[in-house]
């Protein structure tokens, strides 16, 4: 008895209290963190700004007013909360020289993180169905792809969001920590927190992340499989701009969900490393900010509608700006 009440001693002397953790720094230089807090200002901004324009514009332009640009304008907000997250901390980071964070803002850090992948997963997803629809069944499109149903698929996306962060925040933050406060990251993610736990036993992380990469499995062979129809529906387009027009849509959408799902995955699935990994920075910045940054430029930059719709925006801001400033004597 006595044996069991000492080692029962030992393992609460082993256990602390943990208040926070400390983030990864990018380099212990000075000079290269000042050009880290810079090159991720100039990242966040463009992408804030980008992706702020295209939801603006698709609420205020009438004729945007379609299911393809109701997800679109759903991921443009996606995209906003998901860089939000994590960029702003890692600048302030870098410049304040305090790489703290605390508990309570961890745990917020990674349930938001989980809740807007796993949307955006599930959007893209959605958004697939929609171009399946509207180039292999264009004469059903409207019936099909009524607003009810955008409205249940978008639903159905951020629910599924709430539930598997939930899941992820109450799996984590349950397990002891009693190793190094130290994440090997520049935000609270899960590979990084299960490191410093002192628990070898994680059933409850281990399912929660078989079972989200299953359900990313399968949205992903349901994507490949709707691309396939559009692809050999749109190689029969007689006309060239047709072709083109449809492959410009489709093609970035794809290559943005294979740098999404493609980076998630091994980020999450591969060994962990004892060692810091350049390669786990990478991988971790290749789908929390590269997917955001790329979206308004895909689909500003790509889209003839958006285009026309942001020249729009842009004369009718300066044409009311004049009669502003000459309504002044």
């Amino acid at each position: 008895m006595q044996t069991v009440k000492i080692i029962l001693y030992q393992r609460m002397a082993n256990l602390t209290i943990v208040t926070g953790f400390l983030l990864k720094d990018f380099s212990d230089i000075w000079e290269l963190q000042i050009l880290h807090a810079m090159l991720f200002l100039l990242i966040y901004l463009v992408t804030l700004i980008g992706n702020f324009l295209i939801f603006t514009i698709i609420s205020l332009e009438r004729k945007l007013h379609t299911p393809m640009y109701f997800f679109l304008k759903n991921l443009s907000f996606l995209d906003l909360c998901l860089i939000s997250i994590t960029v702003p901390k890692s600048i302030a980071n870098s410049l304040s020289h305090n790489c703290s964070i605390s508990f309570l803002g961890c745990v917020s850090q990674l349930f938001l993180m989980i809740l807007f992948a796993i949307t955006e997963l599930f959007l893209l997803t959605a958004m697939s169905y929609d171009r399946y629809v509207a180039i292999c069944q264009p004469l059903n499109y409207e019936v099909i792809m009524n607003s009810e149903t955008c409205v249940k698929m978008a639903a159905t996306s951020w629910l599924s969001g709430v539930l598997f962060g939930v899941l992820y925040s109450a799996s984590i933050f349950t397990l002891p920590f009693c190793h190094s406060k130290e994440i090997h990251q520049f935000f609270c993610d899960v590979p990084s927190l299960l490191r410093i736990s002192c628990s070898d036993s994680h059933l409850a992380v281990d399912v929660t992340i078989s079972l989200a990469f299953s359900l990313a499995v399968l949205s992903s062979i349901y994507i490949i499989i709707s691309y396939s129809y559009i692809f050999s529906t749109v190689l029969k387009i007689p006309t060239t701009e047709g072709r083109s027009k449809a492959f410009s849509t489709c093609l970035p959408h794809l290559i943005v969900l294979i740098v999404f799902v493609t980076t998630g995955s091994i980020s999450y699935l591969k060994p962990s490393q004892d060692s810091d990994s350049v390669l786990e920075l990478l991988l971790a910045m290749f789908y929390t900010v590269v997917p955001p940054t790329l979206n308004p430029v895909i689909y500003s930059l790509k889209n003839k509608d958006m285009k026309t719709a942001l020249r729009k925006f842009i004369t009718w801001k300066y044409f009311s700006k004049g009669l502003i400033l000459k309504s002044f004597p």
